[in-house]
């Protein structure tokens, strides 16, 4: 079940509603996720389409900062439900790269160790980069499963 709030999305110049997870048709084996605690933007592709999904976080995080004499390290817990929401999101997917400028995309991978082991197997790479357009992040996935060979399959 898709949980995450969508926001419009853009394919060419057309600009929709993202559609819910249970309406995506088209089949496409790769994905990529760039994450952040905020947001993750999924990709599902193949060499010609793609489709696009956004998952909000519902504890959206702020910057937190240490205060002296406060126990903890400054950082917020990991939003399990968010994390679960975008393994769901990834279901179709049997290759996927994980990206994103910060510790999300490492939690994210923790979390579908734990929790969704046959989805993690599918996990080709986790790589940082920074705040790139959705586009950028489509174009930058294809060269990676071009240059790895997965493309093709």
């Amino acid at each position: 079940m898709w949980c995450g709030v969508q926001k419009p999305w853009r394919l060419g110049h057309i600009v929709s509603e993202a559609p819910k997870l249970k309406d995506v048709t088209m089949k496409h084996s790769h994905a990529v996720a760039w994450i952040d605690h905020d947001e993750a933007h999924i990709i599902h592709f193949n060499a010609e389409e793609s489709e696009q999904l956004t998952v909000h976080s519902k504890h959206r995080k702020s910057h937190l900062h240490h205060r002296s004499g406060k126990s903890g390290d400054g950082r917020s817990t990991e939003d399990l439900q968010y994390y679960q929401e975008v393994s769901d999101a990834l279901v179709r997917a049997d290759r996927i790269l994980i990206v994103g400028p910060a510790n999300a995309k490492l939690e994210l991978e923790k979390h579908m160790k734990h929790h969704a082991k046959d989805l993690a197997g599918g996990i080709i790479g986790v790589e940082t980069v920074d705040h790139p357009t959705d586009g950028q992040i489509l174009q930058m996935a294809r060269k990676h499963f071009n240059a790895t060979g997965l493309m093709q399959s």
